[in-house]
């Protein structure tokens, strides 16, 4: 099975991505499942607006898309109470964006959504690489605060941030890495043949629309692993982290 494990509907500042295409491109690529977030203003400003809508997606679409809950968490008790609306109506996981919402990772802001993410066995997406909130060793000590939480570190660092996906993983034992962008003869091998992570540790994703699928598809079906770490990649270790 190959699940995607970050892909956003709707539209953004330069991209944009429906129901309907996304099903298609799945289709056309031998992608089983994928989990999807709300477009960037929903993820920033409009939260129920971009719950509602992914939701919808998931719904109609016989279980192969999975919706994430988003909530931005300067909207405090607010915010935990739109996440607890999103999970009664189908949510999975909850996706943070901390520069999109406009907040430190550390900054204690997003403690009361993570608190509920555990209590919900939900794991915790969270995209890296834009400095200075959202880097992958700030993740890692925020995953390590809440070590019986899964968190995925969104695009593992890239691309000036990749350096630092490593120490961050083997720092957190909760914390995922993400396959998008990053090259497998350079980043993704070393993640994999590093002993304090290995391919257990990584989950794929197309980020899409922000990218071109196909190839990142073709960078993990193309690395030279073995069958059954290809096989954790593409669909195990997030299927565990969703249970």
């Amino acid at each position: 099975m190959i699940i995607d494990a970050h892909v956003r509907l709707g539209r953004g500042r330069e991209v944009v991505l429906e129901r309907d295409d996304l099903l298609s491109s799945m289709d056309r690529l031998g992608i089983d499942r994928a989990l999807v977030a709300p477009d960037e203003r929903c993820i920033a400003v409009d939260n129920r607006e971009g719950n509602e809508r992914v939701v919808a997606a998931a719904r109609a679409s016989e279980g192969r898309l999975i919706p994430y809950a988003v909530a931005n968490p300067w909207r405090g008790a607010a915010a935990v109470d739109e996440l607890r609306r999103a999970r009664d109506a189908g949510a999975r996981a909850l996706c943070v964006d901390s520069v999109l919402q406009g907040f430190d990772l550390l900054d204690g802001l997003l403690d009361p959504l993570i608190e509920l993410a555990g209590d919900e066995g939900w794991f915790v997406y969270v995209r890296t690489g834009t400095p200075p909130n959202a880097l992958p060793l700030p993740l890692a000590s925020l995953a390590r605060r809440f070590p019986e939480v899964p968190f995925v570190m969104g695009r593992s660092g890239a691309t000036d941030f990749w350096i630092d996906a490593a120490p961050a993983l083997r720092y957190a034992p909760n914390l995922y890495g993400d396959t998008c962008y990053a090259p497998w003869d350079t980043v993704l091998s070393a993640l994999a043949e590093d002993s304090g992570i290995g391919a257990s540790r990584l989950v794929f994703s197309t980020d899409a629309p922000y990218t071109v699928p196909e190839a990142e598809l073709r960078r993990v079906t193309e690395w030279p692993i073995s069958a059954a770490e290809r096989a954790e990649v593409l669909g195990n270790v997030v299927a565990r982290l969703l249970g």
